[in-house]
């Protein structure tokens, strides 16, 4: 047993070092600064016992069939830029390459676009289950913290759908829905924020049909 967490210990460490988003992703006027200022630690970590992204509601302002792109920003949108990343992985630390995250939330003033798609689109991870989201920090909606809502899902597997958490917001410690487990870590940035967080998505229906 001790062998095989240290193997597991190893076998994390390594995915976070060699798959690190690289700083040249980060593109862009807005997010040129970020680059500079180096990668951000992973998390959670796959590899560890209740290791698995918690499920959160989806909330009422979901909305089906958004655009694909990686940059939710348009031309004169108010708002600090941020740049999210990170990695969709398996229980196992095997990335998952295509696998969905369809991101949407509250523009700068916390309100929804719920006839249109403002600050809704997806996306897919790439060849080593890596992603990168190009948006601005949401505002705060009525009775909740700074949030973002996404749905992951591996290819032919079922969707997660859960939030994402700024640290040491005020409101984190009165929303009932808020969950340590889903903050991101955040770098103030060239002006900007840079964001990161891996989804650990259960692979054990994956496993079963396998044995089949």
């Amino acid at each position: 047993m001790t062998q095989h967490r240290h193997e597991k210990q190893t076998r994390r460490d390594f995915l976070k070092r060699s798959l690190a988003i690289p700083a040249a992703l980060l593109v862009g006027p807005a997010t040129a600064a970020l680059a500079q200022q180096g990668g951000l630690r992973p998390t959670p970590a796959c590899g560890d016992e209740g290791d698995i992204t918690p499920i959160q509601t989806e909330g009422p302002y979901f909305r089906p069939s958004s655009p694909s792109r990686a940059s939710l920003l348009e031309h004169g949108m108010p708002g600090t830029r941020m740049v999210v990343t990170g990695l969709v992985l398996s229980t196992q630390c095997t990335p998952i390459r295509r696998a969905l995250l369809d991101f949407w939330h509250a523009d700068e003033r916390g309100e929804y676009d719920n006839v249109g798609f403002r600050l809704r689109g997806h996306l897919f991870t790439d060849e080593n289950g890596r992603y990168r989201l190009e948006t601005i920090v949401p505002g705060l909606y009525p009775g909740r913290t700074r949030h973002f809502h996404v749905k992951v899902q591996a290819p032919n597997q079922p969707v997660l759908t859960t939030q994402l958490y700024f640290p040491d917001e005020p409101w984190n410690a009165r929303d009932s829905i808020f969950s340590r487990d889903l903050v991101m870590k955040v770098e103030d940035a060239g002006g900007g924020k840079l964001g990161r967080f891996d989804f650990v998505l259960d692979d054990q229906l994956r496993r079963n049909r396998s044995r089949r």
